[in-house]
């Protein structure tokens, strides 16, 4: 196994990117902290996974706790850090539960410099600002940066934030095992919805066999959750869906997810759920984020229900264009992306509501088709 300084050179040889949304590299985010560190940094291993479709960090931790704890162990080590935090999603109860039980089974080993916090429920909660203010003043909505984190997070000292599926990945490095795998959660129109181990090098249609085949036919895919992006079908079917292949068309796999929405699936409604939801998880300390998503949401709703007002469509295609980059956190820019993504595939889709029609049988939507392997 490589010394933990090492370590960081394997990582970003192998090109590790993160595995909680932003694909950053793991190698270079070690390597910020450890050189400003001084011996003081702490870890903080995120697994609060408030993504609706996503059900990985939590399947994770619940059944490979150790993994996810030898991942944190060796940050630490790279980055100088005495203290290490598991932040997990209060909901994610057998998550909990395993990482406990794994800290209890190596207490003499981590003498007291692991300790666990509850992530609280929420979209944001997860987002790196927002957790490290959640354990510093126990309020988990994001702060305006910089610094970031890595310059000053938990008590004011270097924070490595990192996705918990990142250390197991960063674990299996540092025993020789490569990083051409990742977990992804499959919903929608499949067979076998639910959690898959893939090789990187896959296609979509390979992943879609992997659950099991296609149920129906499908129009759309959403990838990388609610804060990612629709795809028409037939622009990612045989796309790999590894980080760079998937950025040169100006998709992401965010947090793992792959939603396939059938033909008979109305978009404008799925749309509308999604937005009513990120609206909802407004972190409520801005404008283009407290009353701009809130606005969007109505809009959006009133078309799914055929009863739109006579610029609805023009205000949404105005509105998706203005909201980025004006919030106080990138919450309004995940949800402008969205909407953005919808009102281009489901262009006819859209516009047939705005003249009070459907062009779909099914109101079939994400949050109704939660993945059947969840674990608590």
């Amino acid at each position: 196994m490589p010394s933990s300084r090492h370590l960081i050179g394997e990582l970003e040889s192998a090109n590790l990117l993160g595995r909680g949304g932003a694909a950053f590299p793991v190698g270079r985010k070690w390597r910020a902290v450890a050189e400003r560190a001084s011996g003081r940094a702490v870890v903080l291993a995120n697994g609060a996974e408030g993504e609706p479709l996503s059900l990985k960090d939590r399947t994770l931790m619940a059944t490979r706790p150790h993994l996810v704890i030898d991942g944190a162990l060796l940050a630490a080590e790279a980055v100088g850090a005495p203290d290490i935090i598991i932040y997990v999603g209060a909901k994610h109860r057998a998550a909990e539960a395993a990482i406990r039980g794994a800290l209890a089974e190596r207490s003499n080993q981590l003498r007291s410099r692991v300790r666990m916090m509850s992530a609280p429920d929420g979209y944001v909660a997860g987002e790196e600002s927002a957790a490290v203010h959640f354990i510093n003043a126990g309020d988990a909505r994001p702060t305006t940066t910089p610094p970031r984190p890595f310059e000053r997070g938990v008590d004011g000292r270097p924070t490595l934030v990192q996705n918990v599926e990142s250390l197991a990945m960063a674990a299996q490095i540092a025993r020789g095992i490569d990083a051409n795998t990742g977990l992804v959660t499959v919903s929608g129109a499949v067979r076998k919805p639910g959690l898959q181990e893939i090789d990187l090098g896959w296609t979509f249609s390979d992943v879609a066999a992997a659950a099991g085949g296609l149920a129906r036919p499908v129009q759309a895919v959403l990838l990388g959750g609610y804060f990612g992006a629709w795809a028409p079908v037939d622009e990612v079917w045989a796309l790999p869906i590894a980080a760079p292949s998937l950025r040169a068309r100006g998709f992401t796999l965010g947090c793992g997810v792959v939603h396939a929405l059938s033909e008979d699936a109305c978009g404008v409604d799925a749309t509308a759920r999604i937005m009513a939801y990120l609206a909802s998880q407004s972190a409520r300390q801005c404008g283009p984020c407290l009353f701009g998503l809130h606005a969007i949401g109505e809009c959006v709703r009133r078309l799914a229900a055929r009863s739109p007002q006579a610029s609805d469509l023009d205000r949404l295609s105005r509105w998706s264009g203005q909201l980025a980059g004006r919030g106080a956190c990138k919450h309004p820019d995940g949800a402008a992306g969205l909407l953005g993504s919808a009102l281009s595939v489901f262009a006819d889709d859209f516009a047939a509501h705005q003249q009070r029609r459907c062009l779909r049988r099914s109101t079939s939507h994400p949050a109704s088709l939660q993945p059947v392997a969840a674990v608590a």
